[in-house]
């Protein structure tokens, strides 16, 4: 099952149609969890589809201060909801079948509903991770994301004696080995190459300010994004 993901990706814009995401009915679309479709769609590399580009935008939305949020929320992609008592998930096929159950229009739910699961069958609810086991390879893409949010870099020159007085508080956020979500102390130094509008900090010190969010990735394939957002 380990490649199944892989075989998949192809057909993602299929699989989120078949489940009822891009489904022209409102209603039934907004019960679908947006972050299945960040979490397949990001894996794939963005295909270009209606529902993936729906997945991508609140993907950005959600580090576009203020305030900045984890742009995956995987804890509230019911992975490892199931019908079934007792049953292993902890493979990357877990990812599509979450998503496209044959015979259903519906994506597996992540609370019980009465009429539909048994009472002796409770499904599993984690806080603030996945619900399955994803610390397998197949699952890097998850922990490849990280969030840079300069909140504050300025580089300007002393009035009185020409020092330049340089200034920056900066976060870094990242997933753990189960797609939990933490800040840390960053620096200029070490935003990605990709990231602009501090290319001039430390060089003879013109005037700078800048504040933005920086988010980047790499796919299933291990191919390179990002996206900036200035403010």
């Amino acid at each position: 099952m380990r490649h199944l993901l892989k075989k998949l990706l192809p057909s993602v814009a299929v699989a989120l149609t078949v489940t009822g995401f891009s489904l022209p009915v409102p209603a039934r679309a907004q019960t679908y969890p947006i972050d299945c479709a960040i979490l397949l769609c990001l894996s794939g590399g963005w295909p270009a589809s209606v529902p993936c580009a729906r997945a991508r935008a609140e993907f950005i939305r959600r580090i576009t201060p203020w305030p900045v949020e984890p742009p995956l929320q995987i804890w509230r992609c019911p992975m490892g909801a199931s019908y079934e008592s007792d049953r292993p998930s902890n493979n990357a096929g877990r990812i599509f079948e979450v998503l496209y159950r044959p015979g259903t229009h519906r994506p597996l739910q992540s609370l019980p509903v009465d009429d539909l699961v048994p009472t002796d069958w409770a499904l599993r609810l984690i806080q603030d991770r996945a619900d399955i086991d994803i610390s397998g390879p197949e699952f890097n893409f998850v922990r490849s994301i990280r969030v840079f949010d300069v909140r504050y870099a300025r580089q300007h020159e002393s009035g009185r004696d020409g020092d330049c007085n340089r200034s920056a508080t900066i976060a870094l956020g990242t997933y753990g080995t189960q797609g939990d979500f933490s800040w840390q102390r960053s620096s200029i130094t070490a935003l990605p190459e990709a990231h602009v509008g501090l290319e001039r900090w430390g060089q003879n010190c013109p005037g700078i300010y800048h504040r933005s969010v920086f988010v980047d990735w790499r796919d299933y394939e291990g191919n390179y994004g990002f996206e900036q957002v200035n403010y």
